[in-house]
């Protein structure tokens, strides 16, 4: 099968013309700068999931404070999580100052360049792996992603549903076989800039395109129907009161999250989860859990996170209680000028608003 999707495509051709528009027309990003692979592992960490305008100013911010391996192993994760924070997936953040770490105390610093030792690295999976290891070291090593099998499902006529994982394996191997063994980071960023700017997950401008006399789907005039890909689950929408609660000494409680789960390590306002309580029984619940009375106000505004997997519904109330000290419980109280100095989730920051 692999063999013949491969058949009578002209690989030299298609390498040569997608390599030297990439050279005449490739983006400027701050990455590109050099092939540092402290630098492209930063990246391409920020990157997923995230688009290019919104990474750019965080890279520079990160770099910034966290210019080589050193620094952020030795950074405190609350300061790690507070430079990522409004840029999402915070899991990432974790899972990179701990991979670096481990650069530094078994490799002195040193980035590997071996598949088998960069990809041991916590949080580096096949396509991170395979981004550094083309983009840094000039390996030619397949970085597929969404943007990488959209391009090639439409260039080879691929129609097997890319969220499948069998199909995934079936683009590592056609990357690999297409790849310039020549200059594969060119090639592998290429493909990045061509998925971006031309061949687009709707409208792609086709006529613009370096390789469109290659491009299988484009022939037959299927391009927009590809790739194909089956609807993930619907999410489930979880509704919370968020309560911005304020002492006597003008202080607001804050909290932190769990050092395992869903935004891990970082604060939040207090929680009450709807679902469970219900509006009337909200004060009980809170007393019952933190050991504190409060007396909660109307309700002053909603605000919705999207999650990948869930939807957070946020009623806002203010509350009151004359709780002066951390005691035994979670709850921190700080004063509100002091909060900028905590990482909080974008949907909490949002929440500042009502102070």
């Amino acid at each position: 099968m692999f063999n013949d999707t491969l058949q009578d495509f002209d690989i030299s051709g298609f390498q040569d013309d997608l390599v030297s528009w990439y050279k005449q027309n490739k983006r400027d990003l701050p990455w590109r700068e050099n092939q540092d692979p402290y630098r492209v592992w930063v990246s391409e960490i920020m990157l997923q999931q995230t688009k290019v305008d919104t990474v750019i100013p965080y890279f520079y911010h990160f770099l910034e404070k966290f210019p080589t391996v050193y620094e952020l192993a030795a950074a405190d994760e609350q300061e790690v999580l507070k430079a990522w924070e409004g840029l999402g997936y915070y899991s990432r953040a974790r899972n990179l100052q701990h991979a670096v770490r481990e650069v530094v105390e078994q490799y002195d610093g040193e980035i590997p360049s071996t598949p088998e030792q960069l990809g041991s690295l916590k949080g580096v999976g096949p396509y991170t792996k395979g981004a550094i290891l083309s983009i840094a070291f000039d390996q030619p090593e397949p970085a597929v992603d969404g943007n990488v099998m959209r391009v090639f499902s439409r260039v080879l006529k691929i129609e097997d549903d890319i969220a499948q994982a069998r199909t995934k394996k079936q683009f590592e191997h056609y990357t690999r076989e297409l790849i310039s063994k020549e200059d594969p980071s060119s090639f592998n960023q290429a493909i990045m800039d061509l998925g971006a700017t031309i061949c687009t997950p709707k409208a792609p401008t086709c006529m613009l395109c370096p390789v469109n006399e290659y491009c299988r789907a484009f022939d037959a005039g299927i391009e927009e129907q590809l790739p194909v890909k089956s609807k993930a689950k619907k999410q489930k929408i979880v509704p919370y009161a968020a309560l911005v609660i304020m002492n006597e000494a003008g202080q607001v409680a804050i909290e932190q999250r769990s050092e395992q789960g869903l935004l891990a390590s970082l604060w939040q306002f207090p929680m009450i989860p709807l679902v469970e309580v219900g509006q009337d029984h909200m004060e009980n619940w809170f007393r019952s859990q933190y050991g504190i009375n409060i007396t909660i106000g109307s309700k002053e505004g909603n605000v919705k996170h999207t999650f990948s997997h869930l939807k957070w519904n946020l009623d806002i109330y203010k509350a009151k209680t004359e709780h002066l000290t951390d005691g035994n419980n979670t709850l921190t109280f700080v004063n509100k000028e002091d909060l900028d100095k905590y990482p909080f989730p974008v949907s909490h920051q949002k929440i500042k608003n009502y102070l």
